[in-house]
């Protein structure tokens, strides 16, 4: 039986795609083989890796002076790809609203200056500091923000004012949750986890200007931006399968109607959970309202004894991976693409019981 999956990464993807992946799981089309087994060097898969960039591209009507690549290593290997390629000047400026960035502006002090402009962390990151009038640095190579943050679960919805310099942001956890402008962006990253598929996969989108040769001396081959868009992200070998399934939710995505639809089906559910948190007698959120995320809900008893009660008899009931991140606590609903509505009303019914007999 399928539970209601509530990770924040891996997390549930599309039922339609995992039982299209199972249909085509021993045998893709008419090749005789599995993604898994075959080469990607293939014909067949040149054709399911062009067809998921085009797709993507549609989706989030990517500009033709942007490359798509297909990457691995995750987010970790982004907060040392992005300075690596970028950080001509040596410095950079960051805006830290949650651990990731704190991490990618860590690594990238390793080469050059990094300057915090902007941080939550007085308040543990429960809020989005004002952007809108940074000091940004003359000598920045970029301004680097996590645009969703999903452990804390806030959302920058207007994007800093960078002053004229490039603007990268990881968008892991909210990544074809709805629209987005590529066009305002040097670069932007997301691990596939997420909404987009399997983990294993990192989307990097990056403006071809972007794409260069002059990176800091001694970057790695596999760690220049330049080699993997001047193999179509063939380089080496790619996790095959695991872009293959991208590739599915991207279609599942064009058939659901766009971004447009799931945003505001990813609003409905999370108004669900936020109407029931704002009238709680028990349970809380933790974000200022203005600042809370569409993706990952955070919310509290403000009792650790009751937390962990309501997260034993929640996993009973089928409602899987509520704990919260161990720098927040309580419990915390990640509300993917993938999550249907049902689930989050089962969720909240079963919240407002928990309510009734234990407040």
């Amino acid at each position: 039986m399928r539970v209601f999956n509530f990770s924040a990464g891996p997390a549930v993807l599309p039922e339609a795609v995992l039982k299209k992946a199972q249909e085509e799981l021993l045998e893709y089309k008419d090749s005789g083989m599995s993604v898994m087994e075959m080469s990607h060097r293939s014909k067949v898969f040149e054709d399911i890796l062009n067809k998921a960039e085009s797709d993507l591209r549609d989706l989030l009507q990517i500009p033709d002076n942007y490359k798509v690549l297909f990457l691995q290593g995750g987010g970790h290997t982004q907060f040392a790809m992005v300075p690596l390629n970028l950080m001509i000047n040596r410095e950079a400026d960051y805006i830290l609203t949650g651990q990731w960035a704190k991490k990618a502006s860590e690594e990238a002090s390793k080469y050059g200056k990094v300057n915090i402009v902007a941080s939550s962390k007085d308040e543990n990151f429960s809020y989005i500091p004002d952007l809108s009038d940074l000091d940004i640095s003359e000598k920045a190579d970029y301004v680097y923000i996590c645009q969703n943050n999903t452990i804390y679960g806030t959302t920058i919805k207007n994007l800093p004012n960078t002053k004229g310099k490039d603007l990268v942001s990881d968008v892991s956890s909210m990544l074809l949750s709805e629209p987005m402008d590529v066009s305002k962006y040097g670069i932007l990253w997301g691990g596939a986890q997420k909404n987009v598929g399997p983990s294993g996969v990192t989307i990097v989108i990056i403006r071809d200007d972007l794409i260069r040769d002059d990176v800091l001396e001694g970057t790695p081959t596999m760690l220049k931006y330049k080699t993997h868009a001047d193999n179509n992200s063939l380089y080496n070998t790619p996790p095959c399968f695991n872009i293959y399934i991208c590739g599915l939710v991207f279609e599942w995505l064009k058939d659901l109607g766009g971004l447009d639809v799931m945003k505001k089906m990813n609003e409905e559910k999370a108004a669900i959970l936020y109407n029931f948190l704002d009238e709680s007698n028990l349970f809380k959120g933790t974000v200022r309202k203005e600042d809370r995320s569409l993706m990952n809900i955070p919310f509290i008893t403000g009792d650790e004894e009751l937390d962990k009660k309501f997260i034993s008899e929640a996993d009973n009931k089928g409602f899987k991976n509520l704990k919260g991140h161990r720098s927040v606590g309580g419990m915390r609903a990640s509300l993917y693409n993938a999550m249907p509505k049902e689930g989050v009303e089962a969720l909240v019914k079963f919240m407002k019981e928990f309510e009734m007999e234990n407040r």
